[in-house]
């Protein structure tokens, strides 16, 4: 009967190192431009912040200026009741007159405490807009900081994948094989998750126990899978057999 083959741990140990490796650089590969897009969703969303408040500024002044432009009206309409008022020429029109100056002075003075209260807000709408204004630039200050550090990681992580993709094909080349064609269905069914070290004669991917006999056959270099979860298994540096003295 031929002999089962083996795999050497290490060579286990290493490609589960490079699969981790891999899958770390692909998810920051793939942040990039997933933080690009946030930043400038940001962005949009200040800009469009900056927008609406100059709106709202730009209604509220001109709401403001027609008040004051009433008020204006208003005054002079005053100083030409003042002036028939000097020259009535009977009590009623006298009395009529005085009325109406007097209606358009308590409205004149609601007006201009609407004006004055407005005035304070023209402050405060002031101070909104430079804040929202200041926010926009931190805001595209930001994405062009973001766009910068992808595209300078961007060929440092493409470099990394190539050198670790050759790495996983030159070790992956080591397995004899038999163990070979049985790591890559578990590779094209788990990926990066492909392989688990044995911990306290438990599964490192699942917690799962793994049986003596089993923990046995791993610790001979015979490849064993996981019975509940299907990782191949390797045992830990801490776990592997040590060499017997001569």
């Amino acid at each position: 009967m031929p002999e089962p083959q083996t795999v050497g741990t290490d060579i286990l140990r290493t490609l589960h190192r490079i699969h981790r490796q891999l899958s770390d650089l692909k998810e920051r590969f793939q942040r990039g431009p997933k933080q690009i897009k946030a930043a400038e969703a940001n962005a949009a969303h200040r800009e469009s912040l900056l927008a609406k408040g100059k709106n709202e500024d730009k209604s509220f002044r001109m709401a403001l200026d027609q008040k004051q432009l009433q008020l204006k009206t208003t005054e002079a309409k005053v100083k030409d009741l003042k002036i028939k008022l000097n020259t009535a020429q009977s009590n009623r029109e006298y009395q009529t007159l005085l009325e109406q100056i007097q209606a358009t002075e308590m409205a004149n003075s609601v007006l201009t405490d609407e004006i004055l209260e407005a005035l304070d807000k023209v402050d405060a709408y002031k101070k909104n807009a430079d804040r929202a204004d200041a926010d926009l630039k931190a805001a595209k200050q930001k994405l062009e900081q973001v766009r910068a550090e992808v595209a300078k990681q961007e060929p440092l992580i493409r470099g990394d994948l190539a050198r670790l993709e050759k790495e996983l094909k030159q070790t992956e080349a080591s397995l004899p094989a038999e163990v070979r064609e049985a790591y890559q269905r578990v590779v094209h069914h788990r990926g990066e998750d492909a392989l688990a070290s044995v911990e306290n004669q438990c599964c490192g991917g699942c917690n799962h126990q793994v049986p003596l006999n089993l923990c046995t056959q791993i610790m001979m270099n015979h490849p064993i899978f996981c019975k509940s979860c299907g990782r191949m298994l390797y045992m830990t540096e801490d776990n592997r057999p040590r060499q017997r003295e001569e």
